[in-house]
């Protein structure tokens, strides 16, 4: 059988698969059925086995295994995807997981829209040394120490610019929390 598969492998040998085919593709079936499949089933995944075989003929290595042990592999591999695949649960297209974003609304957007010119209003109008410590906190994701260090000040100095910022930004867009 090694020199069969070496023919198969070095010139794709259809004789020489035939006879490949012909020997293995009953005992493999068998070999499916006595691992627990159908005999549909193991029709199937015997011809499967078989393809692969036939495919991966240049793979084979005589000094790894032999022949029978080789196909055997690939029948048992086929096998045990057959089992994964039929394991899986199907999606269910009901699953509000799975339904697509709602886009938003024009009202919304605009509503959206105001708000942010709003707060970028607000943040105009705080003194420059609290918009600088809100801006590099907020919008660049500096801790306070890091701020700290950067504008050369104590940290206690930072975080009440930080505070004073927030209470004004809170009480000029009515969030009182």
């Amino acid at each position: 059988m090694e020199a069969l598969l070496a023919a198969v492998a070095k010139s794709g040998d259809r004789r020489a698969f035939a006879e490949i085919y012909g020997y293995f593709a009953p005992r493999v079936k068998g070999f499916l059925m006595k691992g627990g499949a159908s005999p549909e089933e193991a029709e199937d995944l015997a011809q499967d086995a078989m393809v692969k075989v036939l495919r991966k003929a240049k793979l084979f290595d005589p000094a790894k295994a032999a022949a029978s042990t080789w196909i055997f592999t690939i029948a048992r591999n086929a096998r045990i995807d057959a089992i994964r695949k039929a394991s899986k649960p199907a999606l269910d297209g009901e699953d509000p997981a799975l339904a697509p974003e709602e886009s938003p609304r024009a009202d919304d957007l605009c509503e959206l829209k105001q708000e942010k010119a709003r707060i970028v209003e607000v943040l105009a109008d705080l003194p420059p040394e609290q918009a600088k410590v809100m801006r590099l906190h907020f919008y660049e994701d500096e801790p306070h120490s890091v701020i700290a260090e950067r504008l050369e000040l104590p940290l206690g100095t930072v975080k009440s610019r930080l505070r004073l910022a927030l209470e004004k930004v809170r009480k000029e867009l009515g969030d009182h929390k």
